[in-house]
C-alpha cells in the first residue's frame, strides 16, 4: 500500500509540472502575439519611418485594387479579419512577425462556362428584378419628397415635433459589426461605402463643402462631402469616430468614412444618420417653441455635451472630448424634438490614464461669434484640457439663448437672431468680437418675458452662469444637465396648462 501511494504522488507531481510548463509556454506565446512586427505600407499616419508597425495580427488587403499592409490591435482584429465576401475587397490576416511582407491576392478561380439556355432566363429575371426595385425606390423617393415639402412649410405658427421615431440602422450594424468597439462600420467595410450610396439631393452648403441626402440599403443617410482644403477636418472627425465610443442619442450617429473620385478630383465623404429637420439654426428660423419644447431641446444639447466631456474608464472606454466649435449650425434637430451634436472636426481628446492631450493637426479655428473671452484675448491655456471644456460651456450658454428667443411666453416671441447681433456686423472680425466680449464685457440681452415663466427664468439663470468672464467660475456641462433634468421633473405640466401659460 505504501508503494502504491508513493507512485500516485509521483505521477501527480509529474502531471502538475507538465501542465505548468504548457501554461507558461502558452502565456509566453500569448504575450508575444501582442508584439508582432508587421510590414506597413500605404496607410497614412500609421506606419513608422522604417515601414513597420506592431500589433496583434498582421494583415494584407486590396480595396478597389489598392494594396495595404499593416497591423490590427487585439480589440479590433476579429471584426476586421472576417470581412471577406464583400465585392472588390480581399483581406488576409496572419499571426507571425513580417508574415504579410510577401502576401499577394489569390488567383481568381475561373467560373464554369454558362450555356445560353440557362443565361437567357436568368437575364430576364434580373431585368424584372431591377425594374421592380427601381419602381419601389421611385415611389419611396416621391413619398419622402412630399413629406419634406410638408415639413418645411414656413407658414405654421407653432411647429410641433412629429411622433415619428428616428431612422435606425441597428439591423444594418448587426449584420456587419461583431463587437462593441468603435461607433460605425468596420474600417475595411467603410472603404467600400462610396460605391454603395446614391446621392439624391444637396441639403446644405458651407465653407467646409456640401451635405447631401443619399440612400443606402433602403435608408436615407447624410453624406458630408469635404472640400480638399478642409482635409484635416475630415481626417480628424474620422479619427475620433473610429477610435472612441461615441454612440449616444444626442451625438450625431456615425456610419462610415470614405474617399472617392469624381471628375478627376478626390472627394472626402463622412456618412452619418440623416435628420430631415436639419440644423438647429435652420429650424429656429421658421419654428416657434413653447416652454416645454424649449426645455426639451436645451436638455438634449446638454446631455450630448456631457457625454462628450466625460471620460469612460473601461477596456473599451472613451477619452474626454471637447467640441471647440459648438453652435446652432453644428446641432441637428431630431423627429422627437431632441437635438444631437455634430461636426467634430475641431475636437480635442484627453485621457487621464495616459495624461495625453490630443489637439489634432487642424489649422481651422472655431466660429468667432461663439468664441469665449479667453480665446479672443489669447489667454487660454492650450496645454490644459479643462480650458477647452470651459469654452464649450460659453458656447452652450449662447445656444440656450438662441433657443429661448424663439420660445413664446404670454403671447410674445422674438425673431431669430444670432448672438451679439446688435453689437457686431453679420461677419464680425476677431478684433470686433474681442472688443465687445473682452474689453466691454457685453453679453446677449434677455427679454423681460423670460422672467415671467418659471422654466424660462431658470434657463436664463443658467445662461448667465455660463457667461462668467473667469472660465473656472462657469458651470460644468454635468451641472447644467442636472439642473435642467430637475426642472423637467418639477414642471411636467399637462398639455392644457401649458397652453394656458402660453
Amino acid at each position: 500500500m505504501g508503494g502504491a501511494a508513493m507512485l500516485t504522488v509521483a505521477l501527480t507531481g509529474i502531471c502538475l509540472w507538465m501542465s505548468t510548463t504548457v501554461a507558461d509556454q502558452l502565456s509566453a506565446r500569448s504575450s508575444s502575439d501582442d508584439e508582432l512586427l508587421c510590414t506597413c505600407k500605404n496607410i497614412k499616419g500609421t506606419c513608422s519611418s522604417d515601414g513597420t508597425c506592431t500589433g496583434f495580427r498582421c494583415f494584407y488587403t486590396i480595396v478597389h485594387g489598392r494594396e495595404e499592409r499593416g497591423c490590427f490591435q487585439r480589440d479590433h482584429y476579429r471584426e476586421q479579419c472576417t470581412t471577406n465576401g464583400i465585392p472588390e475587397l480581399y483581406v488576409h490576416c496572419c499571426s507571425q512577425s513580417m508574415c504579410n511582407a510577401n502576401s499577394t491576392s489569390p488567383t481568381p478561380v475561373p467560373e464554369p462556362p454558362r450555356f445560353l439556355p440557362v443565361a437567357v432566363p436568368l437575364l430576364v429575371l434580373l431585368l424584372v428584378f431591377v425594374a421592380a426595385c427601381g419602381l419601389a425606390m421611385w415611389i419611396r423617393f416621391r413619398r419622402q419628397h412630399h413629406r419634406l415639402a410638408n415639413t418645411k412649410d414656413h407658414d405654421v405658427t407653432m411647429l410641433k415635433a412629429p411622433s415619428k421615431a428616428d431612422p435606425t440602422y441597428e439591423d444594418i450594424f448587426d449584420e456587419f459589426c461583431t463587437s462593441g468597439s468603435g461607433t460605425g462600420l468596420p474600417y475595411l467595410v467603410q472603404r467600400t461605402m462610396a460605391r454603395q450610396i446614391s446621392l439624391v439631393e444637396c441639403v446644405g452648403k458651407g465653407r467646409y463643402g456640401e451635405v447631401w441626402r443619399g440612400t443606402w440599403m433602403g435608408e436615407s443617410v447624410a453624406v458630408k462631402i469635404f472640400s480638399s482644403r478642409d482635409e484635416q477636418s475630415w481626417i480628424r472627425e474620422t479619427e475620433i469616430y473610429n477610435t472612441v465610443q461615441l454612440r449616444h442619442d444626442n451625438i450625431l450617429g456615425f456610419i462610415a468614412s470614405d474617399m472617392t473620385s469624381k471628375n478627376s478630383s478626390t472627394q472626402l465623404w463622412l456618412i452619418t444618420h440623416f435628420h430631415e429637420l436639419g440644423s438647429l439654426y435652420d429650424f429656429l428660423q421658421y419654428s416657434i417653441l413653447d416652454p416645454e419644447q424649449c426645455l426639451k431641446m436645451c436638455l438634449s444639447v446638454a446631455c450630448g455635451l456631457v457625454h462628450l466631456h466625460t471620460e469612460i474608464f473601461s477596456c473599451q472606454g472613451k477619452p474626454a472630448i471637447a467640441h471647440r466649435d459648438l453652435k446652432t449650425r453644428n446641432i441637428l434637430v431630431k423627429w422627437n424634438g431632441q437635438c444631437c451634436i455634430a461636426d467634430l472636426g475641431l475636437a480635442v481628446m484627453h485621457s487621464q490614464t495616459s495624461d495625453f492631450l490630443d489637439v489634432g493637426n487642424n489649422p481651422r479655428v472655431g466660429t468667432k461669434r461663439y468664441m469665449a473671452p479667453e480665446v479672443l484675448d489669447e489667454s487660454i491655456r492650450m496645454d490644459v484640457f479643462e480650458s477647452y471644456k470651459q469654452t464649450d460651456i460659453w458656447a452652450l450658454g449662447l445656444v440656450l439663448w438662441e433657443i429661448s428667443r424663439r420660445t413664446v411666453v404670454n403671447g410674445i416671441v422674438e425673431e431669430y437672431r444670432p448672438p451679439f447681433f446688435d453689437m457686431v456686423p453679420s461677419d464680425p472680425s476677431f478684433e470686433e468680437m474681442k472688443k465687445v466680449v473682452c474689453v466691454d464685457q457685453q453679453r446677449p440681452g434677455l427679454h423681460n418675458r423670460l422672467h415671467s415663466h418659471v422654466i424660462l427664468s431658470s434657463i436664463a439663470k443658467i445662461m448667465k452662469e455660463c457667461w462668467f468672464q473667469s472660465p473656472p467660475a462657469r458651470l460644468t456641462a454635468l451641472r447644467v444637465r442636472k439642473t435642467l433634468s430637475k426642472l423637467t421633473q418639477d414642471h411636467e405640466y399637462p398639455t392644457e396648462k401649458l397652453k394656458m401659460d402660453v
